[in-house]
C-alpha cells in the first residue's frame, strides 16, 4: 500500500515544473495578445473616427481612404518579409522592434498638421503589419499540443478583432471628446506596452541558425507587390485612374516579378522556395484570403458605420456607431473564436473556413436589406452575424491555416505572405468597394451606392468560398509544422 502511494504521490520537482510552465505560457499569451492588439487598434480604433479625421485636417473622405490604404499597403509589403527575417535572426527581437516602430508612427499621426503627414505616419505603422502570423508561429513554437495549440490560436486570432469592441468604443469615444489624435496617442501607449510585455514573456525562438536574409529576393517581391497594389489601388479610381500610369505599374510589377522569380531559383537560402510557390497550399490560401477580406473589410469597417453616421440615414454620432456596429462585431467574433477553434479540431479547418464564409455572404445579403432601414436594432443584428460568421469563424481559419499548412524548413513564409493577402484585401476592400459606393451613388443616389457596393462585396465573397477548395487538407501535406 505505502508503496503505491508513493507512486502514485506527485513529486515536489514536477509541481514546481508545471507551475513554471503555467507561468511561463501566461506570460507568453500577454505579450502576444499585447502585441496583436498594438497592430489591431491601428486598423480597427479609426473606423469610427474617419468622419472626424475628415473634418479636422480639411480634407475628403477619399483622402482618408487613401491613408487607410496606404497603412494596410505598408502592412501586406512588411508581412512578407518580417516573419521570415524572424525566423533567421530571433522573433522576440523582430517583434520588439515592430512594435516599438509603430509606436513613433502613432506619435507622428497625432502630430499631423496635414492628412500628407498623417499618410507617412500611417505607411510607418504598417510595419505592425505581421505581427499576429509571427505571434503564431511564437506560440507554436513554444506550444507543441495541437489541441492545446487550436484553443489559444484561435483565442489570439480572435483579440485580432478588437477586445469586444473597447478599442472601437473609445475611438469614438475619444474622437467626439478630444479629437482625432487623441486616438493615436493611445495607440502609442499601447504599443510601448506590449514593448516591454513581449521583452519579458516570449522566448526569442527562430527556425535557424546562420542562414543568410535573401534580401535581393525580398527587395523584389515588395517591388512587385507594391506596384501591383498601387495599380488597383489607382483603378479604384474609376472614370478619374490615369489607365496609362497603371499600365506602367503593372509592367514594373510583372517584370519584379520575374525578376523574383529567377532570384529564387537560384539562391542557396531562398525568401521562399519556388516548388512551395507552385503548390496549393500557397496560391490556393493566398487567393482565398485576399478574396474573402476585399469583399468583407470595407463593408464592416467603413460602409456600414458610414451608413449608420449619415444625416440622410440614422444619423448616429462616432461613439454611438461604436456601440450599434463596431463593438457587437468585435465582440460577437471574440466570443465566437475559441468555439470556432474547437470546431476546427472536430472537424477541420477548411470545412469550417467555408461554413463560416457562406454564413458571411448570407449576412452580406442581409445588409442589403439594412440599407432600406438602418435602425439601430437592423445594424446591431447585421454587426453580431457577420461577427460570428467571418470575425468568429473565417478569419480565425485562414490565420490558422496560414501556420497549420507551412513547411517545417520555412515555417514563415506562409503566415507572413497571407498577412500581407490580409492586408492586400483590406486594402483593395476600401479601394474598390468605397469607389462603386461614390461612383453608384453620384448617379443613383447614396441608397443604391451602399447597395451595389455591397453587393460586389459578396460577390468577391463567394469567389473566396470556391477558391476555398483549391486549399489542400493540412494532413494531405507530410512535410506541414
Amino acid at each position: 500500500m505505502h508503496r503505491k502511494c508513493a507512486l502514485s504521490a506527485p513529486k515536489k520537482g514536477e509541481n514546481v515544473e508545471k507551475t513554471n510552465q503555467n507561468v511561463g505560457m501566461a506570460g507568453l499569451i500577454a505579450a502576444l495578445m499585447s502585441a496583436i492588439l498594438a497592430f489591431q487598434l491601428n486598423a480597427s480604433m479609426l473606423s469610427p473616427v474617419l468622419k472626424t479625421m475628415e473634418k479636422e485636417l480639411n480634407t475628403t473622405s477619399a483622402q482618408i481612404g487613401l491613408s487607410q490604404t496606404a497603412f494596410f499597403t505598408s502592412a501586406a509589403l512588411f508581412s512578407l518579409i518580417l516573419p521570415r527575417w524572424g525566423d533567421l535572426i530571433g522573433r522576440r527581437k523582430v517583434m520588439i522592434g515592430m512594435v516599438a516602430v509603430t509606436a513613433f508612427g502613432s506619435v507622428l499621426a497625432a502630430l499631423s498638421v496635414n492628412v500628407g503627414m498623417l499618410f507617412v505616419a500611417r505607411v510607418i505603422q504598417g510595419v505592425s503589419g505581421p505581427i499576429v502570423p509571427m505571434a503564431l508561429i511564437m506560440l507554436r513554437a513554444q506550444l507543441h499540443d495541437n489541441k492545446r495549440y487550436a484553443f489559444w490560436m484561435a483565442v489570439l486570432a480572435s483579440v485580432n478583432g478588437g477586445i469586444g469592441g473597447v478599442d472601437a468604443l473609445a475611438g469614438g469615444w475619444l474622437a467626439d471628446a478630444l479629437g482625432f489624435r487623441s486616438v493615436f496617442w493611445t495607440m502609442a501607449v499601447v504599443a510601448v506596452i506590449a514593448v516591454v510585455l513581449v521583452r519579458l514573456g516570449a522566448e526569442d525562438t527562430r527556425a535557424s541558425e546562420g542562414e543568410p536574409m535573401d534580401w535581393p529576393g525580398s527587395l523584389a517581391l515588395v517591388v512587385s507587390l507594391g506596384t501591383i497594389l498601387t495599380a488597383f489601388n489607382e483603378l479604384g479610381k474609376l472614370g478619374a485612374a490615369n489607365f496609362v500610369y497603371v499600365g506602367i505599374l503593372i509592367a514594373v510589377g510583372v517584370i519584379a516579378f520575374i525578376i523574383f522569380w529567377k532570384i529564387e531559383t537560384a539562391a542557396a537560402h531562398p525568401l521562399v522556395a519556388t516548388h512551395y510557390m507552385k503548390q496549393r497550399r500557397t496560391w490556393g490560401l493566398l487567393l482565398t484570403t485576399t478574396l474573402i477580406m476585399t469583399g468583407v473589410f470595407a463593408i464592416m469597417n467603413g460602409l456600414v458605420p458610414n451608413l449608420a453616421q449619415s444625416d440622410n440615414f440614422a444619423g448616429l454620432s462616432a461613439g454611438d456607431v461604436s456601440w450599434t456596429t463596431l463593438t457587437p462585431y468585435a465582440l460577437a467574433g471574440l466570443l465566437m473564436g475559441p468555439i470556432a477553434g474547437k470546431l476546427a479540431g472536430k472537424f477541420g479547418y477548411i470545412t469550417v473556413l467555408r461554413a463560416g464564409t457562406a454564413l458571411t455572404i448570407l449576412g452580406v445579403g442581409f445588409a442589403l436589406l439594412v440599407v432600406n432601414n438602418p435602425n439601430a436594432i437592423m445594424l446591431l443584428v447585421l454587426s453580431l452575424w457577420v461577427g460570428i460568421s467571418y470575425a468568429g469563424i473565417t478569419n480565425i481559419m485562414l490565420n490558422g491555416l496560414g501556420v497549420v499548412l507551412s513547411p517545417k524548413d520555412n515555417p514563415g513564409y506562409l503566415p507572413g505572405m497571407n498577412s500581407g493577402a490580409f492586408n492586400i484585401g483590406a486594402g483593395l476592400s476600401f479601394a474598390i468597394l468605397f469607389a462603386v459606393n461614390t461612383a453608384v451613388a453620384a448617379n443613383m443616389g447614396e441608397v443604391a451606392g451602399y447597395r451595389v457596393s455591397m453587393l460586389v462585396g459578396a460577390a468577391i465573397i463567394a469567389l473566396g468560398l470556391l477558391s476555398s477548395f483549391l486549399i489542400p487538407k493540412p494532413e494531405e501535406l507530410p512535410d506541414h509544422m
